[in-house]
């Protein structure tokens, strides 16, 4: 893998006349690589931008090389939305039996993307009668078959238990310590510190990037909420 998925250049997205995103530069590259920030932001703007399917009014994002949304990048990015994306009608397995079908993936897969994520107790459960985490969980499985090389996470532990998102989080390391590049995005100040890289994101622009422990050193703050915080007001000034 490049050493940069993902590579952003001058990225303005306009919606209802007003300025979503404001001309970005950005790259993205290995480990689990966080977006933070409150909600209404742009972050999922941004990442439906990664995926192609946000219409922009400027500028380029390049994911491998490939413009974003170009036929060769359909194999090999994971893409789980806030709404869980999966057919509420059918069970766990048949969902990514159907999923997997589409990938052209081995069917091997959903064996192996059903334990990654814990569901192998209700692989045979229709989707519709599942709790709220428990189909979110369904979602995460689908972008899983085949392996993706980047995973794009918008929001995936709203409203799970504190020990799941424990998993999941986990989850994400594994995938990332395989060579997937993973990004997550997120409302929830206290789930910054379990990113290798931080982007803070307010209104449409990136106002600080770095890991964890350079953000605190950067705004004095002994948590990344503090740091934000201070961070926006340095901004605001």
């Amino acid at each position: 893998m490049v050493k940069n998925a993902v590579e952003i250049s001058d990225l303005h997205v306009v919606r209802g006349g007003h300025d979503v995103l404001e001309h970005l530069d950005l790259s993205i590259g290995d480990g689990v690589t966080g977006l933070l920030g409150p909600s209404g932001c742009g972050k999922s703007t941004l990442m439906r931008c990664l995926v192609g399917v946000q219409q922009v009014a400027g500028g380029t994002v390049r994911v491998f090389g490939q413009e974003a949304g170009s036929r060769p990048l359909r194999d090999r990015i994971g893409y789980v939305t806030q709404a869980a994306s999966v057919y509420d009608d059918l069970s766990v397995a048949e969902n990514l039996r159907f999923f997997a079908r589409v990938l052209g993936v081995d069917r091997q897969e959903v064996d192996r993307v059903v334990e990654a994520v814990d569901l192998g107790s209700q692989r045979d459960r229709v989707v519709g009668r599942l709790s709220g985490g428990q189909r979110s969980r369904a979602s995460l499985a689908v972008a899983l078959l085949g392996s993706p090389d980047l995973l794009v996470l918008d929001e995936p532990t709203v409203g799970l238990d504190p020990v799941l998102r424990e998993d999941l989080w986990a989850l994400f390391h594994e995938l990332a310590a395989g060579g997937t590049a993973v990004l997550v995005s997120s409302h929830v100040m206290d789930e910054a510190e379990r990113c290798d890289r931080l982007l803070l994101m307010r209104e449409g622009r990136i106002i600080a990037d770095g890991s964890p422990t350079e953000i605190k050193q950067q705004a004095g703050a002994d948590s990344v909420d503090a740091a934000f915080l201070a961070i926006v007001r340095s901004d605001a000034a």
